[in-house]
């Protein structure tokens, strides 16, 4: 098959797409913000699944990845450890994921500052309207366009953001900030440290400019804490009081919303924790959320990524499932010569694979939910309170028998 197709979102799902599809496709990427993406995203843990799609886009990835980290710790309220478990797993940045994939897909082909529309879908192909007055016409159009997915939201406007009841707090201290006794206890380690309804965990990424030489590294944090409904309106709200109803930029902050978090660090966090977070020096924050997509094939459009899927970060999944998305896209494309059968092959594969990963996610994420409405949610939440439960489970892909 060969063809043109149009991919929408030039973060990490559109730009696997891109180089993907590009064995069979002239492709285009069409993201929205303007003058690049990087620098938005913290950290990322790694799986095989990532690795196999990251060969099949012709990465090289071997050589610097990201850090590897051969064990998990707890500590204790106090800063004891209160448990050790040998885990090997290589922990990345979205910012070196970016880096590699933006690097090896054509500066031609990738378009910023294309705000999308609406889809359009002819007989003989499908077309995409931009903010600007432009368009751009295929054979078939990806949506990888995220959690505000305006091609979900044409063809799926059902489906929605469902707030978790929680919100995570996130950093990147710079390795160089640790005192000698801290770097020794935390920065070789997935960390982790569980107050009640709270958990926090952190682990070493590459520093500025994917820099990943000792000393030069970063420490990668994620505290998640329950905020109601009006908790986080608060949170997202600036010191003008605008909204940011989906995401607040991290310099639009309240600064009583950072010092009330670092307030609360200083009463429930592991000092090892607390001094962490008193060198973050410019915390982001994240509202969870789930989307479950129940379909992502329509004719010649498909969704793939967090537009199709959003699940809790406790999985650790997300950038891999939606490398997965565009392994099974390409692969579909490539066997099967009409467009829309082929997305619905892809669909039949991927559909129930993004359903798995939710519940998942929603299964190591229910002992932070301040409501558990049903008898199964209280089974995960008692289950997962469990220091042993979660520094096993957590961002591992064990649950799919991989």
């Amino acid at each position: 098959m060969t063809g043109r197709a149009v991919v929408i979102g030039g973060s990490l799902a559109g730009l696997f797409a891109g180089l993907l599809l590009r064995r069979r496709f002239t492709v285009d990427v069409y993201e929205r913000a303007a003058g690049g993406l990087s620098g938005r995203g913290a950290g990322i843990a790694t799986h095989a699944m990532l690795f196999e799609a990251l060969d099949a886009a012709g990465i090289g990835w071997r050589d610097g990845l990201g850090v590897e980290v051969r064990e998990r710790r707890v500590f204790d309220r106090d800063g004891g450890v209160s448990l050790d478990y040998p885990y090997r797993q290589i922990v990345t940045s979205w910012d070196r994921l970016y880096s590699l994939l933006r690097g090896a897909f054509p500066d031609s082909r990738y378009h910023d500052g294309k705000e999308l529309i609406a889809v359009e879908e002819r007989p003989d192909g499908v077309v995409a309207r931009f903010a600007d007055g432009s368009t751009a016409e295929g054979d078939v159009l990806v949506g990888a366009d995220g959690l505000r997915s305006k091609v979900r939201a044409q063809f799926l406007p059902e489906v929605t953001p469902l707030y978790a009841g929680y919100a995570a707090w996130r950093a990147l201290v710079p390795e160089a900030a640790l005192a000698a006794s801290l770097h020794a206890a935390v920065f070789d380690y997935m960390a982790f440290c569980l107050p009640p309804g709270e958990q926090i965990l952190g682990y070493p990424v590459a520093g500025p400019d994917n820099d990943l030489r000792p000393g030069r590294r970063r420490y990668n944090l994620v505290w998640y804490r329950p905020a109601d409904g009006a908790a986080l309106r608060r949170l997202m709200t600036d010191e003008s009081g605008a909204h940011h109803p989906l995401g607040i930029p991290p310099d639009l902050i309240a600064r009583s919303a950072v010092a009330d978090m670092r307030a609360a660090a200083a009463t429930v966090l592991a000092p090892q924790f607390r001094d962490l977070v008193r060198l973050a020096a410019r915390p982001m924050l994240q509202a969870i959320y789930d989307i479950e997509s129940p379909r992502m094939a329509f004719g010649r459009v498909a969704v793939i990524g967090d537009a199709a899927f959003v699940a809790r970060p406790h999985v650790g999944a997300g950038v891999t499932k939606a490398a997965r998305d565009a392994v099974a896209l390409a692969a579909a494309l490539e066997a099967v010569p009409d467009v829309a059968t082929a997305l619905k092959r892809m669909e039949a594969e991927q559909q129930p694979f993004g359903s798995r990963v939710i519940a998942r996610a929603r299964e190591l994420g229910a002992c932070l939910q301040p409501r558990l409405a049903t008898a199964v949610e209280r089974d995960n939440a008692m289950r997962f309170r469990a220091p042993q439960a979660t520094i096993r489970e957590t961002a591992t892909l064990e649950f799919l028998g991989t």
